[in-house]
């Protein structure tokens, strides 16, 4: 399987090739296969046994990951025809990522100010992973807004093959 071989050939590539993108980033190869699937499975909505089967991941593993992934915004989870458990994709689901990161920001900021607060007689090298998680976290969320006005307006700015000008 590669790059140049049939469509089907391609989207198994894909998912592979996303799939070890996702788990150089330490998260679980599996994972990655979904959401790989997921990108380009060519439906609005799947059912959880077709995503397992498209993305050659256990079906057990496939509802695991399907319940983190709609926790952070990757997946969610629509209403069907039947009894299966249906999920979606945003089509901006990089965008939905990067709006919800912001709860994800101040979740950690909090968490490393009340270590700060709660664990005073730390050694410095700790105290200053902690003051340095905090304030990343400040100053990546001091950004949040720019970052979601820009990709806002190089979405507009694409022509309407998706192709930027």
């Amino acid at each position: 399987m590669n790059e140049t071989g049939s469509a089907d050939e391609f989207v198994d590539w894909f998912i592979a090739q996303f799939a070890q993108f996702w788990r150089s980033q330490g998260a679980a190869r599996s994972e990655g296969r979904i959401v790989g699937f997921m990108l380009v499975c060519g439906k609005d909505r799947v059912s959880a046994d077709e995503i397992a089967k498209g993305a050659g991941v256990s079906r057990g593993s496939t509802s695991v990951y399907l319940r983190s992934l709609t926790e952070v915004g990757f997946v969610q989870r629509v209403p069907g025809d039947t009894k299966a458990r249906m999920y979606t994709m945003d089509e901006d689901v990089w965008g939905s990522f990067l709006r919800n990161e912001r709860d994800y920001l101040k979740k950690q900021r909090a968490l490393a100010e009340t270590a700060l607060d709660r664990l005073p007689h730390l050694d410095a090298k700790s105290r200053n992973r902690l003051v340095n998680m905090r304030d990343y976290m400040t100053w990546l969320d001091g950004y949040h807004d720019v970052l979601t006005e820009q990709w806002e307006r190089v979405k507009a700015e694409r022509d309407p093959a998706g192709e930027a000008e």
